[in-house]
């Protein structure tokens, strides 16, 4: 399997409002997606691709010397074969890049997934977000040591 990860750009947002229907609850908007890859001047989304088709995405804020994940997904198919961690390389590589020192993400407490992912790169809980999503509690996770 060749993973390319490439910025995101218009052209793959069908794909990736698809996939956010596909793993999340409560999906962003097509919209959402165009505002925070045109507009947002704090952000950095990318997306990768396997076989000429995106198969995930990820996404983080960049402000002074703290960056917050803003979404990471990977299509069912894909999951558990190493696109996840490649997009959170790719982001931990940006945030270092544009001064971050640290970096912060919410995820639901029942994502045992994710919340593995994350503690793998060296995430830690740090408390706890009641009712951040609309049907639940968020684990916040922090990693401290992003040096350059």
């Amino acid at each position: 399997m060749h993973v390319t990860i490439e910025p995101m750009q218009i052209c793959h947002l069908e794909r990736i409002v698809d996939i956010e229907k596909e793993v999340y609850p409560s999906p962003w908007s097509k919209n959402t997606f165009i505002n925070e890859i045109m507009d947002n001047g704090f952000a950095s989304y990318w997306v990768a691709i396997i076989e000429k088709q995106v198969v995930g995405y990820a996404g983080i804020w960049t402000i002074m010397d703290e960056a917050h994940l803003t979404t990471l997904a990977v299509c069912h198919r894909w999951q558990r074969r190493g696109v996840g961690g490649l997009l959170m390389e790719r982001l931990l590589v940006d945030a270092k890049a544009l001064g971050a020192t640290r970096i912060t993400l919410e995820v639901r407490v029942s994502n045992d997934k994710a919340q593995k992912l994350y503690m793998k790169y060296g995430f830690l809980s740090s408390g706890l977000r009641p009712n951040y999503y609309s049907d639940e509690d968020a684990l916040v996770m922090w990693l401290d040591n992003l040096l350059p």
